[in-house]
């Protein structure tokens, strides 16, 4: 979005802004086919165990049965090499790529806050946001975990649901970015998800790059944890401790794939 005149109000300005970020409304078939695209990269992003190494053929023809899109093609990408692959190095892979690399971890929160106290509030008021949908995660996984971020995406919809996803824009760019780096198959689904959402601004791509190149912020004792959030220097990047690899009990497979 080009950036707007001066002389218009500035209240004017956000609302014109706001606009363009909103998500179109959808049309039932639409709404049907996103709610799709969204449980097919939840689950695509959880651990490869044995159910869904053995649950890959029907994934692979519930992808190719999507309407033809840049998301559909981008899924399709990553389940030609899920499908090829013995399902121990597809295991090795999922650990190396989003256990052991600090800049894609799944757990968003992390690039916002970093290992501050307001990562903390970030986890307590996604997990508000899930109970007052009326869905409980069971405490399967940390609330901020992308495939369960998604999964509450598929289930309260474009405005309410994806309203995380939209939030850590900047973390899931750094993902994307990393995977890339790395040249992982991973990528294709970060990049069909990263479709769904509104256009990355300016000044969001400047923020990754330097997310990038600084990490996320650290707490400072004596700095106000819920300042400018300011990245803390170089070198300072520490990764959270990282959970079990495990498929995440609440998600389920998207209908049909039963």
């Amino acid at each position: 979005m080009s950036p707007l005149p001066a002389t218009v109000p500035a209240i004017v300005r956000t609302r014109l802004r706001a606009a363009v970020r909103r998500p179109a409304r959808l049309t039932p078939e639409e709404a049907e086919a996103r709610v799709l695209l969204l449980r097919l990269c939840s689950l695509l992003l959880q651990y490869p165990d044995a159910e869904l190494a053995a649950a890959r053929p029907t994934v692979t023809a519930t992808v190719t049965a999507l309407t033809t899109s840049s998301a559909a093609t981008e899924l399709a990408a990553f389940t030609a090499w899920f499908t090829a692959q013995e399902p121990d190095a597809l295991e090795r892979h999922y650990v190396e790529m989003f256990d052991l690399r600090r800049k894609s971890s799944l757990y968003l929160t992390y690039y916002l806050h970093g290992d501050t106290r307001r990562r903390g509030m970030a986890l307590l008021t996604l997990n508000q946001r899930y109970r007052a949908a009326g869905w409980d995660i069971d405490g399967g996984e940390l609330p901020d975990h992308l495939p369960v971020v998604l999964e509450f995406a598929a289930l309260a919809g474009p405005g309410t649901g994806e309203a995380p996803l939209r939030q850590h824009r900047r973390g899931l760019e750094l993902i994307h970015r990393a995977l890339s780096d790395a040249d992982s198959p991973y990528r294709h689904v970060l990049a069909a998800l990263l479709g769904l959402l509104p256009p990355a601004s300016e000044a969001d791509l400047r923020a990754v790059a330097e997310l990038a190149a600084q990490g996320p912020p650290n707490e400072d004792v004596g700095l106000d944890p819920y300042g400018s959030g300011e990245f803390a220097p170089p070198g300072t990047f520490v990764p959270p401790e990282q959970a079990q690899p495990t498929f995440v009990p609440p998600l389920s497979f998207p209908e049909g794939l039963r």
